[in-house]
C-alpha cells in the first residue's frame, strides 16, 4: 500500500530496494532553506543490518501488509521481550535490536499491537501515550519564564525528554511514545 512518507511512523513495516524494514525511529527536519523531509532508520527483517534513509515529505513509499495481533507484554528477560497473544494465550519473545527505542516505553501488562509477517513478529505499535515518572530534573533558572522555556528531564525508563520548568523530580507525566516530547502533568 502507497503512502507518503510523511506518515511514516516507527513500528511500520516498509519495503525499500526489494527488502522488507522495519521503522524504528523517524526525524521530520525542515532545513531554513528548501522543503521538509524524514529522515527514517530502519532495521531489516531478515537480515538485522540497519539503515538510514531520507525522503521529502511528497515522496510515496511501500508499506506492507501485515498481520496485526493484540497482544499484552509480559517481561523482558535474556532472550528478549516477552509478550502474550490475548487470544491464544500463546507467548513469544522478540530481540531487543527489533524493537529499537520503542522497548522504552513498555511497561508490565501494557497493550500492544504486533506486526506479523509470515507468522513471525517484527514490530509493535504501542498506545500513542504513556506515563512516566521524572526521576531527574534540573533546577529552575531564575528569570526563565514558564511559557516558551524548557529544561531536559530524565525519566524512569532511562529516556531524555524537555520539560517545563515547573515539573520537578518526582512528578508523573504524560510522554508522546511518538517522538518522546512531553505532553502534560499525569493526573
Amino acid at each position: 500500500m502507497k503512502m507518503q512518507a510523511n506518515q511514516i511512523r516507527p513500528g511500520q513495516v516498509l519495503e525499500h530496494q526489494g527488502k522488507r524494514w522495519t521503522v524504528l525511529k523517524i526525524q521530520l527536519i525542515q532545513p531554513g532553506k528548501g522543503g521538509a523531509f524524514i529522515a527514517v532508520e530502519m532495521r531489516d527483517v531478515d537480515s538485522g543490518n540497519k539503515t538510514n534513509e531520507r525522503w521529502r515529505t511528497a515522496d510515496t513509499v511501500e508499506r506492507l501488509e501485515v498481520r496485526e495481533i493484540d497482544c499484552q507484554y509480559l517481561f523482558k528477560d535474556d532472550t528478549g521481550y516477552t509478550f502474550m497473544d490475548k487470544e491464544t494465550f500463546e507467548q513469544f519473545s522478540m530481540a531487543a535490536d527489533a524493537l529499537g527505542e520503542q522497548a522504552g516505553f513498555l511497561q508490565e501488562s501494557m497493550e500492544v499491537t504486533v506486526d506479523c509477517i509470515e507468522g513471525s513478529p517484527v514490530s509493535i505499535n504501542l498506545p500513542s501515550q504513556v506515563i512516566l515518572q521524572v526521576v531527574e530534573a534540573d533546577a529552575v533558572v531564575k528569570g526563565q519564564t514558564a511559557s516558551s522555556s524548557y529544561k531536559p528531564g530524565l525519566l524512569e525508563n532511562g529516556m531524555k525528554v524537555m520539560i517545563p520548568p515547573f515539573i520537578e523530580s518526582g512528578t508523573r507525566i504524560v510522554v508522546s511514545t511518538v517522538d518522546c516530547s512531553y505532553i502534560e502533568r499525569a493526573k
